[in-house]
Parts: structure tokens; sequence; C-alpha cells
């Protein structure tokens, strides 16, 4: 299996991806449901941080530090520079925000690597839906250097809209310049369900009829 077919696996196998009938807090019935949260074992972020890495080096991301949004995206950055040093040799530096700024010991909004004027980031969380954890980790990012976010990865691209026509994904490159690289996208996640790689094929037409309303 390729690395994508894998992750649908481990998204499954974890229970993380769950089909049924679901509504979304945006109003919508969905066929699917992703829920990262339970990941929830040692194991499964050592496994979940060579995906990231994989996706990484596999589209060739130019970086030198990678960035996780409290509070989700801190195990997520921290696995994933991990993996990148044991699969991959490359040792990067990681960095994460906190939700209020320390006043006192070393002070400041951010832990790990102190940001500096042109250095490249990237950032990591789990599934886009509106880009919050993106709106509002640019101004804190700008704010302490003039970094260049050279990316942003994340788990899931759903492919849906969002207040537009346009996807979540889509709005970040259109409002930041910025390329939102996902390990796996719906078409793959319906692609595996029909070659058999997980079960669901009960429930692939409602995920067509759902792209049909409210894909991109």
């Amino acid at each position: 299996m390729t690395y994508k077919e894998n992750f649908i696996k481990f998204m499954v196998d974890c229970g993380v991806l769950t089909f049924g009938e679901f509504t979304l807090k945006s109003g919508r019935k969905a066929p699917y449901f992703i829920n990262c949260g339970n990941y929830k074992t040692g194991s499964q972020l050592e496994k979940l941080g060579e995906f990231y890495a994989d996706c990484i080096v596999d589209n060739k991301i130019d970086f030198e530090t990678v960035f996780g949004p409290a509070y989700k995206g801190i195990p997520l950055a921290v696995s994933t520079v991990v993996a990148l040093s044991k699969k991959y040799g490359i040792d990067c530096s990681y960095c994460f925000d906190r939700k209020e700024a320390k006043d006192h010991g070393e002070g400041g909004m951010f832990v790990g690597k102190t940001l500096k004027d042109g250095e490249k980031v990237i950032i990591i969380d789990d599934v886009m839906t509106s880009g919050k954890a993106l709106r509002e980790s640019m101004p804190k990012l700008k704010s302490s250097a003039d970094v260049n976010v050279t990316g942003m990865v994340i788990t899931v691209d759903r492919m849906e809209k969002g207040q537009g026509d346009l996807s979540a994904v889509q709005e970040a490159k259109r409002d930041f310049g910025i390329n939102v690289y996902s390990i796996v996208n719906m078409l793959d996640i319906i692609n595996a369900i029909e070659n058999g790689i997980v079960p669901g094929k009960e429930y692939i037409d409602k995920m067509l009829e759902y792209r049909k309303t409210y894909g991109v």
C-alpha cells in the first residue's frame, strides 16, 4: 500500500475515521466523521509523526522549523520533528505558542526555537475546517519575527466549501498565499473504500452525494 492508503487504514484502526450519520458543527449532516482526539497512545503519536514527515518530504517543502499551534498542534509538531530526525535524518527545530504570553521567567509567547527574520516555518495542524488555526497563528508568528511560512501540513483535506464557494484550503492560498498540504484528501478516502483498503462501501453513495452538495 502507499503511505496514503496506510494512513487511511491507520485512521480507521485508531477510531479516528468513522462512518455513519453525524451532525457537524456547521449543521451539515455528514456520512463520515474525523475525530483526531482519538489518537491517544505513544505508539499512535509516533506513527502519526511519521505520516506528517512522509508528507513533508514527499512534497519537498522547504523549511527550517515546525510550528504547532496550541494546544492540539503541540504533540503533532513534536512527533513530526522526531520522525523527521529518525526516519529521514532531518534534524530541524520546533516551537509552539502559549495561549497567553508568559510575564515571568524567560517570558514571551513561544516555547522552543526562537524565531528569526526570514526563517522558513511549516505550520502543523490536524484537520482544517474553517482555517481558524491558521488565521490565529499568522499574526502571532509575524509578531515574533518576519518569518517565511512555506506551508501548512494537515492530516485530511475535507475538500468542502467553507463560508463561500472555496474550501478552507483554497481560502488559505487566497488570503495568505500559503499552500496547505494534506496527508490525504476525501477523494483518497473514497478510493481506499472502493479498493477495499478499509470498510465502508455501504456509505460510498452517501459520501458522493455529500460531495456533490458541499464539495469543491
